[in-house]
């Protein structure tokens, strides 16, 4: 039975696809090798030999044939009389080789033996998942959900290897099923007590950056590259890209006829807002480009400290701005400029700033008038009671209370 379990486990060490030939014939010898040491002390007079096509070997001893009752060691020699129950033709100084039979090892070495093999073809597929895995990453991944948890999910991929995906890897608004199809970039490969950890990621800007090769044929070619991708998973992105070839419109093949070539992306990004950018060395050009859609007025550049103070229509700062701030932000982590956008007021136009009505409007108030892209007294008078109660925390009382203390200054 224990001969017929080592065969077993000696024909699952040969399906292995993943293993080649060289490796693995040197690693069955040398088990089978260290079993014949443990036995007899040494395997030097010992030929292993391994059909790995039919999954079967055989290992044969060769002995020096003695005169009878001068045997000193029956591992290296046999004596004449045994040998001549092999062969009538043998004689003293020959050499006799005969077959070593499985069984002959006795049950608990077949035992041993197998679980040392069984544990070099683990050691050897772990190690080959890490190296393919770590020749992949920075790759996409498509695979199958197989066990959702709290704080990752886990994900087998077309060999049936572990794959994890943990939450803060995550779109915010992914939601997986078992048996679900997922596709996510590999960022991280780790060997943990001996074994490969693949993590996943859909959260960084090279999976945007691998859908864009995938659906954009031109990226994928060359003939348009990706300078910057940011990003805030789940929300808005900017991507800025450049065509080496005058005759090619880097956003518009990025984006396709109709939208055709982003909305897939879009769609695996859960909705994700995804703004594509012509690049340029023009920091101020660039920077105008990156607050897309608002037009701005002008911008007054400090190279120095990589600050840029950015003025635009009253009616374009909250375009600026963005949803919660969005937009401003993505701008700056794009041009790696700390922008501040300002109303470009007419002269001619009285105006007053929200800080000189501290001592009788609150701090907090104040805030989040400025959060929303109001910081003048005209900037908020432009706007509607319901839309200022719409756009932040405030209460409607409170909002008609500013805009009475604020139209007093003005009659």
């Amino acid at each position: 039975m224990e001969s017929i379990n080592l065969i077993d486990t000696f024909s699952e060490f040969r399906e292995l696809k993943s293993i080649d030939r060289t490796t693995m014939m040197s690693v069955l010898e040398d088990v089978f090798r260290s079993m014949l040491i443990k036995k007899y002390g040494t395997d030097e007079n010992f030929d292993v030999i391994i059909n790995v096509e039919k999954g079967d070997f055989e290992i044969w001893r060769n002995r020096m044939v003695v005169e009878d009752g001068l045997l000193e060691d029956p591992n290296l020699q046999i004596s004449l009389s045994d040998a001549k129950k092999i062969d009538d033709d043998y004689e003293v100084g020959e050499a006799v080789t005969d077959e070593v039979k499985l069984d002959d090892f006795g049950r608990r070495m077949i035992l041993s033996l197998r679980q040392n093999l069984t544990s070099r073809i683990l050691e050897l597929e772990k190690d080959h998942i890490y190296s393919k895995y770590k020749d992949k990453i920075g790759d996409i991944i498509t695979g199958e959900v197989y066990q959702v948890w709290n704080r990752e999910i886990l994900i087998l991929d077309d060999e049936g290897n572990e794959l994890i995906l943990p939450k803060s890897e995550q779109i915010p608004s992914d939601f997986f099923r078992k048996g679900d199809s997922a596709r996510a970039v590999v960022v991280k490969v780790d060997m943990r007590n001996s074994s490969p950890v693949i993590i996943l990621s859909r959260t960084t800007p090279v999976f945007l950056q691998r859908l864009f090769e995938l659906e954009v044929p031109e990226i994928f070619d060359g003939l348009i590259t990706i300078k910057k991708i940011v990003r805030i998973p789940g929300e808005r992105a900017k991507v800025a890209v450049e065509s080496y070839d005058e005759r090619i419109d880097p956003v518009g093949a990025c984006v396709g006829m109709k939208g055709s070539r982003i909305h897939g992306i879009v769609r695996e990004l859960r909705n994700e807002n995804i703004d594509v950018i012509n690049y340029t060395s023009n920091i101020q050009l660039f920077i105008q480009r990156s607050l897309s859609p608002a037009k701005i007025s002008s911008i007054k550049l400090n190279e120095a400290d990589r600050h840029a103070e950015v003025y635009l229509k009253p009616e374009e700062v909250s375009l600026a701005i963005g949803k919660g701030g969005l937009n401003i932000k993505l701008a700056s982590m794009l041009t790696e400029y700390e922008i501040d956008v300002f109303r470009d007021i007419a002269e001619t136009e009285e105006d007053i700033d929200l800080e000189e009505f501290a001592d009788e409007i609150e701090d907090w108030i104040l805030d989040e008038l400025k959060a929303i892209g109001c910081d003048t007294a005209r900037s908020v008078l432009d706007l509607s009671v319901s839309e200022l109660v719409k756009r932040t925390d405030l209460e409607e009382e409170t909002v008609k209370e500013v805009m009475r203390i604020l139209r007093s200054e003005f009659e």
